[in-house]
């Protein structure tokens, strides 16, 4: 099994460029099951939850055409993605597939809008604590499916003539479920009302993509989502938007080593709470018209306090990275985590490296300490695995990072990445 070594080498400077969001690219992937016509997005980030998610897709008749690089070659753009459902085969997603990739359980809306039925696995369990699918069946419902869970299966069906329009109230912000009932009611006839809709600017990119196919979606971005259900959709061509998790990772790098970082393509408009914190730690945020840069030269690190919340608050995917950096910070810290119950696997690796971090219920008190000492150190899941990188990164000695595939599912070319800036980063293959 691959693992990373990373030894502390001093301050970064130079230019990393930003790939397209994982979590808007899968979204837009499984809109291609909605249409029998090409949709091409361009900007997608060459990961391995992108290579899972192909695989899924052709399960059901997507055939994907990939133009230019592809991935694991050389080269740091994004590349183009044409996807096709001329037919769908298959309506039935079975548990061998959906449990490699959570998100892969979001093929449920579009199959049962184009259709009328589908049988989906349910996903199983998740590291960083329980994700239930109730809310996407519920929202399901308020369309008229009919829906039974038997067997580790959700079995759905569209009423007589598809899927009617409804108004669902979610109970608790989820992209997921905001992803799929978008999806579901772009094909159901009269109108959807969507309250307390995820305001994430992945949802925002994916009703985009979906309007340009001929969907009509308004109120996007903001918690009441409108959708005039049409007969069909048609193809389209859309870039997938810049990825502020990358964004915000990479700039917690920059903060943590000191340098001077331009973030080729960022867009400081998706990530405006982390961008705020990070300027209270001392760090420079300069917004450009060409991506973002980050620099910290000389001074210490402050300590700051961070509460995760739905989008436009702090994101709980940069969390754990953040907290890496509150690690060498010059005081004491608190991060409460208020979105995934079970979101700080990492603190005892973290520990392991020299971090003083303690726990109490949701809340994490950080410590700042003067060093951290490299250590071998075990990634837990993909935003868990980057928070080891950074400490590596200031840490005496090496930091031997095992599990990195959690990291090949959402950091595209993590080590080159890094290493053109300045870092002392290696992959170390299985023997």
């Amino acid at each position: 099994m691959d693992r990373i070594v990373v030894r502390g080498n001093g301050p970064l400077s130079g230019t990393i460029p930003i790939s397209g969001a994982k979590n808007a690219a899968l979204p837009l992937m499984i809109a291609s099951l909605l249409t029998d016509e090409p949709l091409e997005l361009t900007n997608v980030p060459r990961l391995a939850d992108v290579v899972s998610l192909e695989a899924i897709l052709a399960n059901h008749g997507v055939d994907s055409l990939i133009k230019g690089k592809r991935f694991g070659e050389s080269g740091m753009s994004g590349r183009t993605m044409q996807l096709q459902a001329k037919e769908i085969v298959d309506t039935n997603a079975p548990y061998e597939l959906v449990r490699k990739m959570r998100a892969s359980f979001w093929v449920i809306g579009p199959l049962l809008a184009r259709c009328g039925e589908a049988r989906v696995s349910l996903p199983g369990g998740c590291a960083i604590g329980t994700r239930p699918v109730d809310l996407f069946l519920e929202s399901l419902r308020a369309l008229g499916a009919q829906i039974d869970v038997d067997g580790g299966y959700v079995n759905a069906k569209a009423p007589s003539g598809g899927l009617k329009g409804g108004s669902y109230t979610f109970p608790k912000v989820s992209v997921g479920a905001t992803h799929v009932m978008l999806m579901a009611a772009s094909l159901a006839s009269g109108t959807t009302t969507i309250k307390n809709a995820a305001r994430e600017p992945e949802v925002v990119d994916v009703a985009d993509c979906l309007n340009a196919m001929g969907a009509k979606i308004s109120g996007h971005g903001t918690s009441t989502i409108t959708v005039e259900g049409v007969t069909s959709l048609k193809g389209a061509s859309h870039a997938v938007l810049p990825d502020r998790i990358e964004t915000g990772t990479f700039a917690a790098c920059v903060a943590m080593t000191g340098g001077d970082v331009m973030l080729k393509g960022a867009d400081g408009s998706l990530l405006r709470a982390a961008l705020d914190v990070l300027e209270r730690t001392g760090t420079t945020v300069e917004e450009t018209e060409g991506g973002i840069r980050i620099a910290r030269n000389g001074g210490v690190i402050q300590p700051v306090d961070i509460v995760t919340d739905p989008f436009p608050g702090f994101p709980t995917d940069l969390q754990a990275q953040f907290m890496s950096l509150l690690t060498r910070a010059d005081g004491v810290s608190h991060v409460k985590e208020t979105i995934f119950e079970n979101r700080f696997m990492h603190v005892q690796e973290l520990a392991r490296l020299g971090a003083n971090i303690a726990i109490d219920g949701q809340t994490a008190t950080i410590t700042g300490v003067n060093r951290l000492s490299g250590a071998p150190v075990m990634a837990t899941d993909l935003r868990a695995s980057m928070s080891l990188v950074i400490a590596g990164l200031v840490a005496d000695g090496e930091t031997e990072v095992n599990r990195v595939y959690h990291l090949d599912r959402g950091f595209e070319k993590l080590e080159e990445k890094l290493s053109a800036v300045g870092a002392d980063i290696e992959r170390i293959g299985s023997d």
